[in-house]
């Protein structure tokens, strides 16, 4: 008899990438997904051995809030008011439309990649496969795997376009497939959901995002408020919802 640790690790045995891939993409068309957007997306992809340690190494996010926010949230507080400025009109219309005031979109925006300056280098279809291929969540990144190939389908994305976080976050505010497919908006209005290059669509999907968890128009977003309960709906991690509430706050004061 196996023991437990041989038994899964059999269990999880998809023979070597290469088989694992080709039967990937049989399940891709028989979901409907076209075949440029397969080939576009997988033809030649190849197993990346530093995401899945990177995945398997993961620590424990152990930093105080005093610490996280102090080291995050001071050097980008003038950026994040030049950009409360320069997208003024847009902000205004995004809430408008979905009810999230802007200090809490460029607050994670921020965040999330210094205002689109630091989306990831990762090339987001090899993290996908790499990820749904190991073992240890296979299902959820195969899922994502299928939404990354829907999104080049729709058009919003090549996939020589798709580059972001190791686990396969991509755009300014870092939405995974499955999020940038049921979320994202064309807040720009030239017919594609740009999370990589266009401000208006990145900051209207992630109000979009935050709307659809139950954003209450016009309230505040203090810690133990339903509306930081959303902002915890972004981030479980509760040091980084309530930085991107102070961070939020801050600019709510700044002139």
């Amino acid at each position: 008899m196996l023991s437990p640790a041989a038994a899964l690790a059999a269990s999880c045995d998809t023979g070597n990438f290469e088989t694992w891939l080709s039967d990937f993409k049989s399940d891709a068309a028989a979901k409907g997904i076209s075949q440029p957007a397969i080939a576009s997306g997988l033809d030649g992809v190849t197993l990346d051995k530093s995401v899945i340690a990177r995945d398997h190494s993961q620590g424990v996010f152990n930093q105080s809030f005093e610490e996280f926010s102090g080291r995050m949230v001071p050097p980008r507080l003038t950026r994040a008011s030049n950009m409360m400025k320069q997208y003024g009109s847009v902000l205004g219309r995004i809430e408008e439309a979905y009810g999230v005031p802007g200090e809490v979109l460029v607050a994670i925006w921020g965040l999330e990649t210094d205002f689109g300056v630091n989306i990831g280098k990762f090339p987001t279809l090899r993290s996908l496969a790499t990820l749904a291929y190991d073992c240890r969540r296979s299902d959820e990144f195969r899922a994502q795997l299928l939404d990354a190939l829907r999104i080049i389908d729709r058009g919003d994305l090549a996939a020589s376009e798709m580059h972001g976080a190791w686990a396969g976050e991509i755009g300014q505010t870092q939405f995974m497939p499955s999020s940038y497919l049921k979320y994202a908006v064309d807040f720009d209005g030239n017919g594609r959901r740009d999370l990589l290059h266009s401000a208006p669509d990145v900051l209207a999907s992630t109000a979009n995002y935050l709307a659809s968890y139950g954003w209450q128009r016009g309230k505040g977003w203090e810690p133990g408020s339903p509306n930081f309960s959303v902002i915890q709906q972004w981030n479980k991690s509760d040091v980084y919802a309530r930085t991107i509430a102070y961070f939020a706050t801050q600019l709510s004061h700044a002139p």
